[in-house]
């Protein structure tokens, strides 16, 4: 091989290497300035994704409520005392006419007896009513014995209850606020006979 020809020979590779040397730089500063777009052009994170999400309101707000009603009520006050099963006992504090037509009874539910008390039951035994509101006092009712006529607890469209729901169980000596808001029955009518499943039966008086 002649000196001229080797020459040129190491010339083309140097040449051929600068040039993919030079391919190669050109698609870093490529990819990283495409990196760098594609993080400046992306959105920041939600907010709603780092925060949980949290119930419904309107109608929806009767399962957030819970003992809502039932923490502001004056357990000092005793218009009634129900014995239910087991020793545990149900002092009504207040039935309340109210203006936006119901009426809402607040109630303390003692376990005086010896053994752990499940709420399950007080929940009645509709379906509806059970599923939607687990421990609660969604079964109670109020009769208008001169109307002849039965209240239940309001519900909302998907049956939740306007009452106290998610009742722990009651260990002996325990205690817990309650309430229950029924439609209201006709101003004329003053008294009404209030019962909760595997209490007995009790007459109250409305006020307001």
């Amino acid at each position: 091989m002649s000196m001229r020809s080797s020459t040129r020979n190491r010339k083309t590779l140097a040449v051929a290497s600068m040039s993919a040397a030079f391919i190669l730089a050109l698609t870093g500063c490529g990819s990283d300035s495409d990196g760098k777009a594609k993080e400046e052009n992306a959105a920041p994170p939600s907010s709603a994704a780092s925060t949980p999400e949290t119930e419904s309101t309107g109608s929806d707000t009767v399962a957030q409520q819970d003992t809502a009603a039932g923490e502001n009520v004056d357990t000092s006050v005793r218009l009634a005392e129900i014995r239910g099963q087991a020793g545990v006992v149900m002092i009504v504090n207040q039935v309340q006419r109210d203006a936006g037509g119901f009426v809402t009874v607040q109630a303390e539910v003692k376990n005086e007896g010896d053994k752990p008390v499940n709420p399950a039951q007080w929940a009645g035994s509709e379906s509806v009513i059970v599923r939607q509101n687990l421990s609660s006092v969604g079964g109670a009712t109020l009769v208008d014995k001169v109307g002849k006529k039965r209240y239940y607890v309001l519900r909302d469209t998907d049956g939740r209850c306007l009452c106290t729901t998610k009742i722990k169980p009651l260990q002996p000596g325990d205690s817990t606020v309650v309430f229950m808001q029924f439609p209201s029955p006709p101003s004329t009518t003053t008294e009404v006979d209030f019962s909760v499943p595997t209490f007995a039966t009790t007459s109250l008086k409305i006020s307001g």
